[in-house]
């Protein structure tokens, strides 16, 4: 594997570029991004080593779509349109259905590997691209049979080098689990900055009692629009799912403190503390 071509520089593209040449520094990375800025400040910052075309990509061994999740949908066929026979694309994308779905009657499907590496920052563009970014991270697996063996080898080979836990899911489970452990994380998130902000055009003074708690629980309210609007679209049955969960429990909570039931309320909290165990268990 010589010629890496990433498809959008940003945080996870960028950071992929930054392990693998850690990794493999005979490896050439270039760059494709509609956005000549990104372009600039990766090649600035050495996230890559050039730019390139759509149509230098018949000389790639891996091309890696990191693009918000409806751009990938649309542009997927026309990249593996331009792959050569020897080459493999992935995608990095928080939806998983509609890709496969996109391109599962392509002549080229055995050389797409559909994928979603559970890592990230709240922020974005080549300058969020992080070193060992996926050093123990899990990187879910999505219709791994419908990849051709020596390519999807090469390329799970490569992602453990830098560090990935590679599991094994079929998209539809994977777009159902994501709602409730990332998708659900991110609108909490924005509702709960939402609501803080609409508070302090009343309570100007209402930030400087933000303390590490507030700013940990919020911190993904910071997370690009752009990219978690086409997420939540592409997903909308499971996380309208989730979120009837949590608005359920939500409620009960509420009602719970209206009526003055504050054992109920303490043993909500106490039971919930199970989670130390789960996450202890997976860390």
């Amino acid at each position: 594997m010589h010629n890496i071509y990433i498809i959008g520089v940003g945080l996870i593209g960028g950071s992929l570029a930054l392990d693998i040449k850690k990794k493999r520094p005979d490896v050439t990375i270039y760059g494709i991004d509609n956005n000549t800025q990104h372009i600039t400040q990766a090649l600035e910052l050495k996230v890559i080593d050039a730019k390139a075309t759509f149509d230098d990509l018949d000389k790639a061994d891996l091309v890696v779509l990191s693009i918000p999740v409806d751009a990938a949908v649309a542009l997927l066929p026309k990249v593996l349109d331009k792959i050569s026979d020897f080459g493999l694309v992935v995608d990095v994308g928080s939806t998983k259905l509609d890709i496969c779905k996109a391109i599962e009657n392509h002549p080229k499907r055995r050389n797409f590997l559909a994928m979603h590496p559970i890592a990230g920052t709240e922020f974005s563009g080549p300058k969020a691209a992080i070193l060992d970014l996926f050093q123990h991270k899990t990187n879910i697996i999505c219709e791994v049979e419908k990849t051709a063996f020596k390519l999807q080898e090469e390329a799970l080979n490569l992602f453990a080098e830098i560090g990935m836990k590679m599991r094994y899911m079929n998209p539809e489970a994977h777009d159902k689990h994501i709602a409730y452990m990332s998708h659900l994380s991110h609108i909490s998130a924005f509702m709960l900055g939402k609501t803080v902000i609409e508070k302090e055009k009343n309570e100007r003074d209402i930030f400087d009692m933000a303390g590490s708690g507030f700013e940990s629980t919020v911190r993904l309210a910071k997370s690009s629009p752009a990219m978690w609007t086409p997420i939540f679209r592409q997903n909308k049955d499971n996380v309208v799912e989730t979120l009837e969960n949590y608005i359920t429990n939500l409620t009960k909570f509420k009602n719970m403190m209206k009526n003055d039931d504050f054992e109920g309320v303490f043993n909500e909290m106490k039971d919930t503390n199970y989670i130390k165990q789960i996450l202890n268990g997976i860390n």
